[in-house]
């Protein structure tokens, strides 16, 4: 069998989805059925490392999520015509669909964030791919969703039948993330950044306000009061919505010279920011997984997390919740971990324990299976 992958909107994997796809690829045997690599030109390289021996076609010239969309809506079928593909598997399916197609298509769908909240609010998808997605996802063969919350959205916001939709959560890779040893260094040192600990970190693009980076300076703040600990806050990752309106609440807290924005922070070089964080604190709004759950309990780092969307379904009983919408309930948790010794202690075990329960291994495997089963039908 020849299968196509669909690489556009997984961000050269550099995000989550980017993360999903490369250990997917990592992980699919030399031998058997063939696998073809298609997306945006600049993405060419981007999985060259983890798959050597996959061929990748550039497609869609024109770059903007609307000229994708017509690309896909009236030029993927042909092209899949064309390179005689037997099926099609879409790792971002919740991003970037075509609208027909002739051969067995499955798709991975990681959040349904384009349609939580006010229109104002939601995840930018373009006009287009809003108006045609939900109807695409009906027409997918399988869809894999990472969690049971994304599965529940699947059938009540596009109405997709529950039998065609299977739960595949993703994995960790306990290789890259573990606990390291904590030295008596006050300043850890990721090139070309330099962290001086302690500090509490969130990962995740600025985004507002489904990310709550307001909600959780404010919270910062308040721990800052109680506590006159020396703590930093870190937020690791690109501008995004709503990024002006977050660093003006940074610029305007009272503790602005403890915030640090580091933009845009490179995957490989995750790990040891984690490993080096006092506490990871999860404030979004919406979820559609939580990769920042695992990462951070598998670094043995303890987790305070908003109880939203997936985020419980992910961390479970190992760690502190709060209400993503008070600021003084997150402190009240942040505050708990940083001065009770016995709570810190326990989060951390509970991660460790946790994160065993989640293997890329077993993702694999299964997604794997799945677009098999589906193509020879």
């Amino acid at each position: 069998m020849k299968i196509g992958i669909d690489t556009f909107a997984c961000n050269g994997g550099k995000s989550g989805v980017g993360v999903y796809l490369t250990q997917l690829l990592k992980r699919i045997p030399p031998s058997g059925d063939r696998y073809e690599l298609f997306g945006w030109d600049f993405d060419r390289f981007a999985y060259s490392e983890v798959a050597p021996d996959m061929e990748f076609i550039p497609r869609c010239s024109v770059n903007g999520s609307t000229a994708n969309s017509l690309w896909h809506i009236f030029k993927y079928q042909k092209f899949a015509e064309k390179r005689d593909y037997d099926g099609c598997f879409f790792p971002a399916a919740h991003r970037q669909l075509s609208s027909r197609s002739s051969i067995p298509s499955i798709g991975t769908v990681h959040d349904m964030g384009a349609y939580w909240g006010t229109r104002k609010t939601r995840e930018h998808l373009g006009a287009i791919l809003r108006v045609v997605l939900p109807n695409s996802l009906r027409k997918l063969d399988r869809i894999i969703a990472v969690s049971q919350f994304v599965k529940q959205e699947l059938i009540e916001l596009a109405r997709v039948k529950e039998s065609r939709i299977e739960v595949i959560p993703n994995g960790v890779d306990l290789k890259a993330f573990y606990p390291r040893p904590r030295n008596e260094e006050s300043v850890v040192l990721i090139q070309p950044f330099s962290f001086r600990r302690p500090y509490i970190l969130f990962v995740s693009r600025i985004d507002h306000p489904v990310k709550n980076h307001i909600r959780l300076i404010e919270a910062f703040g308040i721990f800052k009061e109680r506590t006159r600990y020396p703590h930093r806050l870190v937020l690791a990752g690109d501008n995004r919505h709503g990024a002006d309106k977050v660093k003006e609440a940074a610029a305007n807290s009272v503790y602005k010279n403890d915030i640090f924005f580091t933009g845009y922070f490179p995957v490989q070089n995750l790990p040891a920011l984690y490993a080096g964080a006092d506490m990871v604190v999860i404030p979004s709004m919406y979820e559609g997984f939580g990769l920042g759950v695992l990462e951070a309990m598998a670094s043995g780092v303890p987790v305070v997390c908003a109880r939203a969307a997936s985020l419980p379904e992910a961390a479970e009983h190992a760690a502190l919740y709060f209400d993503p919408r008070s600021a003084e309930d997150m402190a009240d948790r942040m505050v708990a971990l940083s001065t009770n010794r016995d709570i810190y202690r326990e989060c951390r075990a509970l991660g460790l324990e946790r994160v065993q329960a989640f293997s890329w291994d077993r993702c694999a495997e299964r997604t794997l299976a799945i677009i098999q089963e589906t193509v020879a039908q």
